[in-house]
This record gives C-alpha cells, structure tokens and sequence, in this order.
C-alpha cells in the first residue's frame, strides 16, 4: 500500500483492512507511534473488528521507531543541499534511495536500523 498525500484515520482503516486480509491465520499485533489519528475512535474500532491489537510507541520516543530512523537517513541522503526543480525528481530520488537501502547503503544502515537498546539496570539517581 501506498499513500502519497496525507494520512488520516480512514487510510490506516485501509491498512488495517488490507492486513488482516492477507489472512496469515496468526494473532495480529500492529505498532503504531502516537499520531491522532491513529488512536482515534474509528481506528480502535476497525481494530477491535479485525481482531488486530494495536501495540502504540510512548510518546516522545522517535528513537523506538525504526521508521523515524530511516526517515532522518533518507533526509540525509537525499535533501541536506539539494534542489528538486520538480517533485517527480524529489519521489524519484527518495524511491532510489529506499530501493538501494539494502544494498549500496547497508553497512550505513546496518547500525542505524537496530533493535539494540541501552538499558540501565540498577539505575542510580544522585542528588546535586
């Protein structure tokens, strides 16, 4: 799926109803960040439907989303000092960049697109 205007609680409905069309025959679990329109009334509601559990990111957290990680290295490749005469050339470049991900960017992203977190166990808190 692909949306390439705005995203509103009618289009992650879509989602949601093309996924659990796919049918895998497995409990769907769908992480989702902290948008509006993702925890709004409809979206609940479609997912209760579908019998998807909605999984959400806590808010102010764009270092759990891997999403927002690949974002800022796309934003890197294919905006920092350059111009887009026109917008087919913008999609062009981030398409090119997104498809190429795998392979001529993979040692970048390698360390970028982990799932490894710092933990703190035993933490302390000292007073000042």
């Amino acid at each position: 799926m692909a949306n390439q205007t705005y995203i509103t609680s009618v289009q992650v409905c879509e989602m949601l109803t093309h996924l659990a069309a796919l049918g895998l025959g497995e409990p769907m679990r769908v992480v989702l960040d902290n948008a509006r329109y993702q925890r709004c009334n409809l979206v609940m509601a479609c997912a209760a439907s579908l019998d998807i559990e909605l999984l959400f990111l806590p808010p102010y957290s764009p270092n759990l989303n891997l999403i927002e990680r690949l974002w800022k290295f796309v934003k890197k490749q294919c905006l920092y000092s350059k111009y887009y005469e026109k917008f087919d050339a913008f999609k062009e470049a981030i398409s090119d960049c997104l498809a190429t991900a795998s392979t001529t960017h993979k040692n970048e992203l390698k360390s970028l697109l982990t799932l490894n977190f710092q933990a703190f166990e035993k933490a302390q808190i000292m007073t000042v």
